[in-house]
């Protein structure tokens, strides 16, 4: 029953609507973190916008397969940050309304947006080609990635209910970004994968 399904999102037209849905979807999060950006030194500025760079490294993903290739590389990037960030903001934003925050329009429409970047991840990870060594990159991107948030307090921008408990935000981030880093490695390197072609 899976596979059908799976190989459903290999289909051209699929790719294409996918990537009409990302490009604007990752330009809206670069202008959602514009002013935190302008706010931010120049040289920690690649390492604070993660949800829209990590549906970046996923347009990149897109592009090889309407291309019928892999990029294997921007595949790891890609499913470690789909999955991490995809979950990281659901959790913020519901956690924001439990703290206080009213439930907009806008906070369900990240929730869903940001669900759909780790769904993402899940349905194309058995079309991922990825070698040890790249998951090892997007190990050491994601681990960086906290370092440089909350060491360095570069972490996004947080509604003022969460702002106490900053350091369980960042214990949290930390071991999601080690749960998404193992969810690729079991998708995409142990021996019994699943495994489809473009």
């Amino acid at each position: 029953m899976i596979l059908p399904i799976l190989s459903y999102f290999r289909k051209p037209y699929v790719l294409l609507l996918l990537l009409l849905i990302n490009v604007p979807g990752t330009i809206y999060g670069f202008v959602w973190y514009w002013n935190q950006l302008k706010a931010t030194p120049w040289y920690f500025t690649p390492f604070v916008p993660d949800s829209p760079t990590a549906s970046l490294f996923f347009v990149f993903v897109l592009i090889a397969f309407l291309l019928k290739t892999n990029w294997p590389l921007f595949e790891a990037l890609a499913g470690v940050t789909l999955i991490k960030y995809g979950i990281w903001a659901v959790v913020m934003n519901s956690s924001s309304v439990m703290a206080g925050a009213p439930l907009t329009s806008d906070i369900i429409m990240l929730n869903l947006s940001h669900a759909g970047m780790a769904i993402q991840a899940l349905i194309y990870a058995p079309y991922f080609r990825i070698k040890p060594w790249h998951l090892i990159v997007a190990l050491i991107w994601t681990v960086h990635n906290d370092i440089i948030d909350y060491v360095f307090g570069m972490f996004p921008w947080l509604s003022s209910g969460l702002m106490p408990y900053l350091s369980q935000i960042g214990y949290f981030t930390f071991w999601l970004g080690l749960f998404s880093v193992g969810c690729i490695y079991w998708l995409c390197l142990r021996k019994d994968r699943l495994q489809l072609s473009l």
